[in-house]
């Protein structure tokens, strides 16, 4: 994957990260970069709102949705411009972050980079391959900075174990498990679980990135994926790595309710370590804000970017290939 230098920008960059909760009127004075938003559903209210609000280096600029009533509510709610037009609020912001389904993320992404906006993404980039190197090229042609929000990559104090990890040498073997009870067969299903691509696409496609994006830092790039299916819609993935080291991630989002949870364990020559808690996801999402205007401004590309992303996509895929035709809501009539 090539890396290309992203345009410089000049804005006084003061991060808000270490305190999610801080307001506008802590921000610095001095021109700031103008940040939209795209989406409206349950993680750009409870997220990505909130988390552009505090952010004490930027300037939350509005909100564009594709349900214009939900658009115009959460900009009423934090004070900011409503956009009808994706365009418009391409060409009033520096930056864009999306809240938006993949599939729907990738080609807005595309057209937010040839309008000159760096890209807050979210994971996965695209589910489809072709899609997520197009908004890669995108952002290396237009030469605009990009970031994945990958959670456990910006969340304290996750990132910096992943860190410490992808400085030691010797590992020899990896387990990862992401297991969401966004679909349990105990229960009634949770807000997040009102989303169409999650129910076609599943726990492979929704949560796959996170694991991955732990494993592959710390193992290096993935050579060789096999994957099988499991109840509901677990899938278990069987990685090899540059580094010779194996790996394995078990994911799902229809878990039993008390079965859910995440976690992530490696071994090698220095011993055994342990994905440690995390839980600050505002606090998280600032960072990487944070990483984009850094690389905005240094030109500087950052590891987490959209070439990342769609690397992952090209995991994801080629797993998704091997699992054939039958989908994560066939495997779950088929248990019931």
């Amino acid at each position: 994957m090539g890396q290309t230098e992203c345009v410089s920008i000049s804005y006084d960059l003061t991060s808000a990260s270490d305190d999610p909760s801080a307001g506008a009127s802590d921000r610095p004075d001095g021109p700031l970069p103008r940040v939209g938003l795209l989406g409206t559903g349950p993680w750009a209210r409870r997220t990505h709102a909130p988390a552009l609000t505090a952010h004490t280096g930027s300037e939350f600029a509005g909100v564009w949705g594709r349900r214009p009533e939900a658009a115009a509510e959460l900009a009423r709610q934090y004070g900011v411009k409503v956009y009808e037009d994706p365009d418009e609020l391409f060409a009033e912001c520096d930056a864009v972050a999306f809240a938006l389904p993949p599939d729907v993320q990738a080609p807005l992404a595309v057209r937010a980079a040839a309008a000159g906006c760096h890209l807050l993404l979210d994971k996965p980039v695209a589910t489809d391959v072709t899609r997520a190197r197009a908004v890669a090229d995108a952002a290396a042609r237009h030469q605009v900075a990009s970031i994945v929000f990958l959670t456990l990559r910006f969340a304290r104090p996750t990132a910096g174990w992943v860190e410490e990890q992808a400085a030691r040498d010797g590992w020899f073997t990896a387990n990862a498990y992401w297991l969401g009870a966004l679909f349990p067969p105990d229960g009634a299903p949770n807000e997040y679980a009102d989303s169409p691509w999650r129910k076609q696409k599943g726990g492979l496609w929704d949560v796959g990135p996170h694991a991955l994006s732990v494993l592959i830092p710390v193992l290096g790039d993935v050579v060789r994926v096999s994957a099988t299916r499991g109840p509901s819609d677990v899938v278990q993935l069987t990685l090899r790595h540059t580094s010779g080291a194996a790996s394995t991630a078990t994911l799902g989002l229809g878990a039993p309710t008390a079965a859910a949870g995440v976690g992530l364990e490696l071994r090698g020559a220095a011993g055994v370590f342990s994905l440690p808690d995390w839980s600050d996801v505002p606090g998280a999402y600032g960072r990487a804000l944070d990483a984009l205007l850094t690389s905005a401004r240094t030109g500087v590309p950052d590891a987490r970017d959209a070439a990342f992303g769609a690397r992952l996509t090209e995991i994801l895929a080629e797993a998704e290939a091997g699992l054939g035709e039958e989908g994560p809501g066939e495997a779950s009539r088929a248990q019931g």
